[in-house]
């Protein structure tokens, strides 16, 4: 059984379900607001822990990431747990968001959105992680730092991305989001831009 935390009311139209990056748990600041953010907007939110961070939680080993295979896994086992596919929009932060991206199109899910998307390792922007999002048909929202080492506008700009995937990018952040303090704009504020982009995504598809 997958543990989920919830925010938002349990009647919403859509249930947006967020996972984790690699490092973070799923209460860390950055999912806290935007779940949080999300409830506030009259969706449900529902948040989950892949189970090597269930493990840090629970026992405090401080393993690193499972499997891509059992990552997947555990997407589909949270899914199947919840409402119908159709009502869910599926994501998170980083690692938790590609993973997602992964089986958008299998679950048949009503959208995506992903946080700080990884679309290459740092420092390795010859060996792009794109393939699948080439292909997408899943409605697809990537809100992005244009300062984040996993992927620059113009790196971005090249790949060919699906025309399902709607890109929002934030001046100067980086992968969380922050910006140069020289920059005039505030961390906050990118997670409110952040946040108030996916509200409109959210709306679009509950229409």
């Amino acid at each position: 059984m997958t543990e989920f935390l919830f925010d938002g009311p349990e009647d919403a139209p859509l249930t947006v379900v967020l996972a984790h990056g690699a490092g973070a748990p799923m209460d860390n600041a950055f999912m806290n607001y935007f779940a949080k953010g999300v409830a506030g907007l009259g969706y449900r939110c529902a948040r989950f822990e892949f189970p090597y961070m269930a493990r840090r939680r629970t026992e405090g080993k401080r393993g690193g990431p499972d499997s891509q295979t059992r990552l997947l896994e555990s997407w589909r086992t949270a899914v199947g747990e919840l409402a119908e596919a159709a009502s869910l929009v599926i994501g998170g932060k980083s690692m938790g968001g590609r993973m997602a991206s992964m089986v958008a199109d299998e679950l048949g899910v009503a959208g995506l959105i992903c946080l700080g998307y990884p679309f290459h390792a740092p420092g390795r922007p010859d060996s792009p992680r794109i393939a699948h999002l080439q292909e997408l048909r899943t409605k697809a929202l990537i809100v992005q730092g244009t300062r984040d080492p996993f992927g620059s506008p113009d790196e971005v700009a090249g790949y060919g991305l699906s025309p399902a995937i709607r890109l929002h990018w934030l001046e100067v952040g980086d992968h969380d989001f922050k910006p140069r303090k020289a920059s005039g704009r505030t961390h906050r504020g990118n997670w409110d831009e952040a946040l108030a982009t996916m509200g409109d995504f959210l709306a679009e598809l509950k229409q």
